[in-house]
């Protein structure tokens, strides 16, 4: 639970200011505290500073992408939405942790040059309070010191689309609206197709529900009439919440996942390609993807699924197509 700073930032800066600078014993005090918390401080930077970088190299979590709040910016009005930015959790782990030690350190300066050259204490005994509480508050700090792990949201970030509440918007490094939540669920009354078509505009954020409460044995290898796109192909692109039991369902439904679109892609060409790793895993699971040798069709391009999944650096998809198509070349030697 985060701390309310401005009740311990105000009392302390109201007793700060009543320390009388010529009194040299109280003064010896607060440098001796001063000094001695914040060279703990140095320490603990140093080591968070090396657990950063580690992470970056070893980490599997680090090309992971989470949504991060954007501050608001100085002056700027109230707003009833949040400004999320995309980033990679081991790039923004290092950048958190320079901006620290930086920030830090150039704070620690300027509070002992305005000490030893202005005979300044104000700055010295609020930074005996606050360097250790900010600290203990900082993200790195809770990570790598109290052991907690990316699954912890030390960040408070978001992992998907799909979490984003109201009209909360997703910005570029410039600022500019890039995405925008929504009302994503599909219209009911609307005709099968368009209820397919719905559900891919929604993209990660989307309810599914609507286009699965529509699917039957009769419904399940429909294809919308432009693009041939079946409901199977497109909740295995969504990425959205739900997308591995609506794949499991559809199987059960005789969904065919050998079925081309406009561009001969099949189900397994949209996950590699969009990047679903949960729609990747089941469909070689739960279909018989290797021997009925789904993972070597080509599209009209000349491009397999795993061709995909590479040229879009989707190194996880990527690998668990290689990962099962070893397997099905072993199982077939044996």
């Amino acid at each position: 639970m985060a701390v309310n700073k401005l009740f311990i930032t105000l009392p302390i800066i109201l007793a700060a200011r009543k320390i009388d600078p010529e009194d040299m014993e109280i003064v010896m005090k607060l440098r001796v505290a001063y000094f001695t918390f914040h060279a703990i401080i140095i320490v603990l930077m140093g080591y968070i500073y090396a657990q950063a970088m580690k992470f970056k190299k070893n980490s599997k979590h680090v090309d992971k992408k989470i949504l991060i709040v954007v501050p608001p910016q100085m002056l700027a009005g109230e707003e009833d939405h949040k400004k999320y930015k995309e980033v990679k959790y081991g790039e923004h782990i290092v950048s958190l942790a320079k901006q620290m030690v930086s920030s830090s350190l150039f704070g620690m300066v300027f509070t002992v040059g305005l000490h030893f050259y202005k005979g300044m204490t104000t700055g010295m005994a609020i930074n005996i309070i606050m360097g250790p509480l900010n600290m203990y508050e900082n993200p790195l700090f809770k990570l790598f010191v109290f052991g907690m792990t990316p699954d912890d949201r030390v960040f408070d970030e978001k992992i998907s689309r799909s979490e984003l509440e109201g009209s909360d918007k997703i910005v570029d490094e410039e600022g500019k609206v890039i995405y925008e939540a929504k009302a994503l669920k599909a219209v009911k009354n609307g005709t099968f197709e368009e209820v397919m078509l719905d559900t891919w505009d929604g993209s990660e954020a989307v309810d599914i529900s609507t286009l699965m409460s529509k699917l039957d044995s009769k419904t399940i290898n429909d294809t919308t009439k432009e693009n041939k796109w079946t409901p199977l192909m497109i909740v295995s692109g969504l990425k959205c919440r739900g997308d591995a039991s609506a794949i499991r369902q559809m199987k059960e439904l005789g969904a065919d996942v050998s079925i081309k679109d406009k561009e001969g892609w099949t189900a397994l060409h949209w996950a590699c390609f969009h990047g679903s790793i949960s729609a990747a895993k089941v469909l070689f699971a739960d279909f018989d993807i290797i021997s009925n040798g789904v993972h070597l069709v080509k599209d009209k391009d000349g491009k397999s699924p795993l061709d995909l999944a590479i040229a879009e650096k989707n190194d996880e998809v990527a690998k668990i197509v290689e990962d099962a198509i070893a397997a099905g070349e072993s199982k077939k030697n044996k």
